[in-house]
């Protein structure tokens, strides 16, 4: 029986441990995505963290990505940037690889 607990704990921590790492993706993502769209807006650096950091918050508003995704191309149009909405799903993915690159570097 003691094996079966150790297992069933062992399993348990290592979901623990992916759901943060998830978090964790998902939060760098959309701090990159921010800078990214900051930059295309043509925020200061202080306007862009701060910008970085409402993406972030924004991802927390329902489940997926549309949230963020909403938020980006509403900015952007209001900035009067040109970028369609394939566009920013593109290089939400690719923030997503830059972001789980960056946190498997820290590990």
């Amino acid at each position: 029986m003691t094996n079966f607990s150790d297992r069933e704990r062992a399993e348990e921590t290592k979901y623990a441990r992916d759901e943060e790492m998830h978090f964790r993706i998902h939060a760098r993502r959309n701090r990159l995505l921010g800078q990214w769209a900051a930059e295309k807006m043509g925020l200061s650096q202080a306007e862009a963290d701060s910008y970085a950091k409402a993406v972030v918050q924004a991802d927390f508003e329902e489940a997926g990505d549309e949230d963020v995704v909403r938020k980006l191309l509403g900015d952007l149009i209001s900035a009067g940037v040109e970028l369609s909405e394939s566009e920013v799903r593109a290089s939400l993915e690719a923030r997503e690889v830059e972001a789980r690159r960056q946190l498997m570097g820290e590990a």
